[in-house]
């Protein structure tokens, strides 16, 4: 007879250490303060006089003793700061990626299903009878000696090419993404936080890619009154300029990017929470804030066409719900055929993995 034992639950065994505690908060706080360590630290103290997070037994100090011997941060600097390293960086873009999308595993291959079949890169569990121009590497042996067996006995072992089965491979589609973060200085006006949220996503999208899509790309680049790419180590540290917004500039470059990548499949993710307000005539800039600069607004228009021409759909995400804004989406989305998605500040992250996730059953081409 099988027996079960019950113990008293000890809600204790999968508590977190004081250590683990501490650094969550600590990744958070680096994210808003654009990977400062000094001033993440401060906030860190700031906290623990006010809701009491630490204890006689293990206080501030020993959190800071504990990152330096596990390496996450290092004070060898010329300049004599004390900064956070690669592995702290590596660790605020994990931890971006359980907020935003859970827990993944790492897979060997990109993964988006095309449902395709032919000669691909995973394994189709249905076979089919042998054709002309079929390559011995496709053939299911265990089947085709078992129809052998059955189809002419097993006392001589002969094996025609009726016999012979065929199992194909589906394709996994690899996609080239380019996300484009608006970086000018309405994304921390009006007292709202805009940018730390689109870190946040481009951290975690960028950790999914490494992840799970390893053989995807994804560039990043920001868009001020110019753009510039960034690397995925610099995003904890990336802040907003007293900037208008070049959207032709970031499109531009992502165009460019783009073009480089021999992947059939690509797109453009843009996070913006504003219209189009700046264009660069060769050294001079021409801004125009004031409503919809149909000069401005128009070079936008031909480079979401263009964009549709080379079928590099466009999505973008809005972080504001102004309706003169919403009509500017609205018609850049359609020149384009892309799509567009009014997210909240709260689910941007839920939106932008939702339509990366919906490129594994589709080819963009």
């Amino acid at each position: 007879m099988r027996s079960f034992y019950f113990s008293k639950y000890d809600p204790r065994i999968n508590e977190k250490s004081s250590f683990e505690k501490l650094f969550d908060l600590f990744t958070q706080l680096l994210t808003y303060t654009n990977g400062d360590y000094n001033e993440a630290i401060q906030w860190l103290t700031e906290l623990d006089k006010e809701y009491k997070l630490t204890d006689d037994d293990y206080g501030i100090g020993d959190f800071i003793e504990d990152l330096k011997a596990k390496g996450y941060i290092d004070n060898n600097n010329p300049d004599g700061k004390i900064k956070i390293t690669s592995k702290t960086e590596q660790s605020i873009r994990k931890k971006s990626l359980d907020e935003i999308f859970g827990k993944i595993k790492k897979t060997k291959q990109g993964n988006h299903q095309t449902f395709k079949a032919g000669t691909g890169d995973e394994i189709n569990p249905e076979t089919r009878p042998f054709q002309f121009g079929d390559t011995m590497e496709q053939i299911d042996f265990t089947a085709s000696i078992r129809n052998a067996q059955v189809n002419h006995g097993i006392d001589g072992f002969r094996m025609h090419e009726d016999d012979l089965e065929i199992r194909e491979t589906d394709f996994k589609a690899q996609t080239s993404t380019v996300l484009m973060i608006d970086i000018s200085h309405s994304m921390i006006l009006y007292g709202e936080d805009r940018i730390t949220p689109a870190k946040k996503v481009a951290m975690a999208l960028s950790e999914l890619i490494k992840t799970k899509y390893p053989k995807d790309t994804l560039d990043i680049l920001v868009f001020g009154n110019d753009a510039w790419t960034i690397e995925i180590k610099d995003l904890p540290y990336l802040e907003v300029g007293p900037y208008h917004t070049n959207t032709v500039a970031g499109l531009e470059l992502a165009m460019e990017l783009l073009r480089k990548r021999r992947n059939p499949n690509k797109q453009i993710f843009m996070i913006t929470d504003g219209k189009p307000t700046c264009l660069k005539q060769g050294k001079n800039y021409y801004k125009n804030s004031f409503g919809i600069d149909r000069k401005i607004l128009n070079r936008c228009m031909n480079l979401a066409a263009q964009c549709k021409k080379i079928k590099i759909p466009i999505t973008t995400f809005m972080i504001a719900s102004d309706p003169y804004l919403q009509k500017f989406v609205q018609e850049f989305t359609e020149t384009n055929h892309g799509k567009a998605f009014f997210a909240s500040l709260d689910n941007l992250g839920a939106f932008i993995f939702k339509d990366f996730e919906s490129g594994r059953s589709k080819t963009l081409m």
